[in-house]
């Protein structure tokens, strides 16, 4: 006999040792908005014979005092004084067990409850029995503190909520150590039975509420609660409503990607003891975009759009603001498909970053006028057919023209661009450089919106690239430089510029905007893919607008179909409309001024080329030393002495509002002249405007385009510095 209970025994002390340790799964995150608002909380994810079941919570706490008090006034009265297991509640549970049939008395503490709830198995005899010694076994190994937080940690509250820091948050969102005596009890109340006491349902709520009474009822006779506290804690316990539960917006696509990065990525620098995780996303930013796209997805759907995406990024810091999945999860054909991440044709977008890397490799120059003129060579042809012969690189690139950015790829080199588009990010395909060939400049190279809009972050950003950050603790590179900060801002210039557009994008319609934006359209081969991404100081935009089946829309272009979309949402965010005025634009590149050049030939202004763009050109550029050329000396020392434009400021950018007045749309020029003179003469584009006293204002109604004024005395060679400016 004595072998087999040497046995026994051994098997015992093995399953005892075996669990004596304190074991509790990893904390699980509650996703909150940047600005604290729910947004779905993650869980451990089980099978279960009645379907998928997920629990949350297992936050490590330090136990607040009331709450520790109150638990073991429910659980475990003698837990300070017992090793882990209680025999005065064992000889009390073995007594009332044998003198009733029908009633069973529990006697498991605290340390017991915590080995169950490491170790869940069938409730034999035995088990209790491993229970019981692995209570005393973890009790002397931690001591009564630890054991008793560790319960507190893995106690269910019902709903799939465990331990007392994640309950406090899930039904009071406030930390365990601000809850009330009231609140205290309710909670303490659930883990003996979790359904029993559901407090979401108002049954369990009162069964709850009435245990916890019985909580408050010995605390007080524990002296731990003077009457005062005990009688404003039973009636606020009695009146108790729970705020309703936090419900996950209507942002799935959101929602399963934060959750699919953080399983993938981790979190860095998570509080355990108070694990929300704050997004970057702004939930209220989120609804007002999804009633944006919408509304203008609406008019588009009569012309074969089915399905659309939508990415607001912080221009300045990367972080995602908002990101639209799809026009609907469940109700769009191909609506559970999160568009901001497929891979698509991106049209026209990937020019910028040729003409980016033609700049930077010194095989293109801003003044330089390059053809957009049949080439049969190339085997690519304009979207509409036409052509608009010799252009510059800013007017080639605005106009989205198809000859001239395949023409700059077969300059820069196919595996060049290839590696520098994948340096971006914009794809990681297998695929030679060859198997797109030229067409890569033109849509033939897939990407995602995603991807487009942290490529796009660097031409933003003077040139360095970063990670798009979605939450707090995501962890990511260092940006890099991508890119010269010149050449970024050089293009971001020539996307800026409305005036440039024409006579592709018609001025005042979708891609123009009371304030600085650069933008860059895409249209896709048949009308399949319509794209735009568009910054502004603070934001960067993007629009993907197509079909879940990759058909054909109707005549569905970046332009005005995912342009219109992008403009309501900066203008959304700018808190703006389309007819106001808002002075500032793009800083240019260092060490450059600005040139008035001939569209036509790329030479500076004269007087007599026609139409004119503005260009920022090396100072030190012969260009550059040519477009004013210097007076005399006398006649400078005149100019200085005697005469000035005060106004407008030079280099300006002003908008002019067709919708407006006529006399609202005017520019007030005013003049200093020193020693006083009885007339001055004002000559705008070198052609004389108005004959006017000094001191007197005179007003020129505005024109688009690029103009020079200055200033000249009637009978005198002095003459003012010109003064440019940009009206759009």
């Amino acid at each position: 006999m004595a072998v087999p209970a040497l046995a026994v025994l051994a098997v015992y002390a093995a399953q005892v040792a075996g669990r004596a340790e304190l074991r509790a799964p990893a904390p699980t995150p509650v996703l909150t908005d940047r600005h604290g608002a729910f947004l779905t909380q993650l869980g451990h994810e089980s099978g279960a014979p009645d379907g998928r079941h997920v629990d949350y919570g297992y936050w490590p706490v330090t136990p607040p005092e009331r709450v520790a008090r109150a638990m073991l006034a429910l659980e475990d009265r003698r837990f300070r004084s017992h090793p882990g297991v209680d025999p005065v509640a064992l000889l009390r549970a073995a007594w009332q067990n044998l003198a009733s049939l029908r009633r069973r008395s529990g006697a498991s503490t605290i340390a017991m409850q915590v080995a169950r709830m490491q170790d869940p198995a069938p409730r034999t005899l035995w088990v209790k029995a491993v229970e019981a010694g692995t209570a005393v076994a973890l009790t002397l190994r931690y001591g009564r503190d630890a054991v008793l937080a560790q319960y507190l940690r893995l106690v269910p509250y019902g709903n799939g909520s465990h331990g007392i820091g994640h309950a406090a948050r899930f039904y009071f969102d406030k930390p365990a150590g601000d809850l009330s005596w009231a609140e205290i009890a309710l909670l303490s109340a659930i883990p003996q039975a979790p359904a029993l006491h559901n407090p979401r349902n108002p049954a369990g709520l009162a069964r709850a509420k009435a245990r916890g009474q019985r909580a408050l009822a010995t605390l007080a006779a524990q002296g731990a609660i003077g009457p005062e506290e005990y009688a404003t804690a039973i009636a606020q316990l009695a009146a108790m409503t729970l705020p309703p539960l936090p419900l996950r917006p209507d942002a799935l696509h959101l929602v399963l990607r934060l959750r699919d990065m953080v399983a993938r990525q981790g979190i860095a620098g998570l509080d355990p003891t108070d694990a929300r995780l704050r997004t970057h996303i702004d939930l209220g930013l989120q609804r007002r975009v999804a009633r944006l796209a919408e509304a203008r997805f609406a008019a588009l759907h009569q012309d074969g759009a089915r399905q659309m995406a939508v990415m607001v990024v912080g221009r300045g810091t990367r972080e995602v603001l908002a990101a639209i999945g799809s026009a609907g999860y469940a109700d769009t054909p191909g609506g559970a498909f999160d568009y901001t991440a497929a891979a698509r044709s991106p049209g026209s977008t990937l020019k910028p970053f040729l003409y980016a890397l033609a700049l930077q490799r010194e095989v293109l120059r801003p003044d330089e006028v390059i053809a957009d003129l049949p080439d049969r060579s190339l085997g690519i042809g304009n979207a509409d057919g036409g052509f608009l012969g010799p252009v510059l690189p800013r007017q080639a690139l605005a106009n989205s023209r198809n000859i001239p950015a395949a023409a700059l790829l077969r300059r820069i080199g196919l595996e060049t661009a290839f590696r520098s588009l994948r340096d971006l990010g914009l794809h990681d395909s297998a695929e030679p450089a060859a198997y797109f060939g030229l067409s890569m400049a033109v849509g033939s190279l897939p990407t995602s919106l995603d991807r487009l809009l942290r490529a796009y972050g660097a031409l933003a950003g003077d040139g360095m690239l970063g990670d798009l950050l979605w939450y707090e603790g995501q962890p990511a590179a260092p940006p890099h430089r991508v890119l010269p900060e010149w050449a970024a801002r050089q293009v971001t210039l020539f996307l800026a510029d409305p005036q440039a557009r024409l006579p592709s994008f018609p001025r005042h319609g979708t891609t123009e905007y009371p304030f600085a934006v650069a933008l860059k359209t895409g249209t896709s081969q048949g009308y399949r893919d319509a794209w735009i991404v568009a910054w502004s100081r603070d934001y960067l935009v993007g629009v993907w607008i197509g079909r879940d089946d990759a058909a054909t829309m109707a005549g569905i272009t970046g332009g005005l179909g995912a342009g219109a979309l992008a403009q309501a949402v900066l203008l959304d965010l700018h808190g703006t409309s389309a007819d106001a005025l808002t002075a500032g634009g793009f800083p240019a590149p260092e060490g450059t001024a600005p040139v008035a050049l001939c569209a036509r030939t790329g030479r500076p202004d004269d007087g007599a080329c026609g139409p004119t763009l503005l260009e920022w050109l090396p100072a030190g550029s012969a260009l550059a030393a040519t477009a004013e050329p210097a007076p005399p000396a006398d006649a400078l020392a005149a100019t200085a002495s005697r005469l000035s434009v005060v106004t407008p400021e030079h280099n300006s950018r002003l908008w002019r509002n067709p919708e407006a007045p006529a006399r609202l749309n005017r520019i007030a020029l005013r003049a200093a002249v020193r020693p006083q003179a009885a007339q001055v003469v004002w000559y705008v584009d070198g052609e004389p405007f108005a004959v006017a006293d000094p001191n007197e204002t005179v007003y020129w109604p505005m024109a688009p385009g690029v103009h020079r004024f200055q200033v000249r005395l009637p009978s005198d060679e002095a003459v003012s510095r010109p003064v440019r400016i940009v009206v759009e």
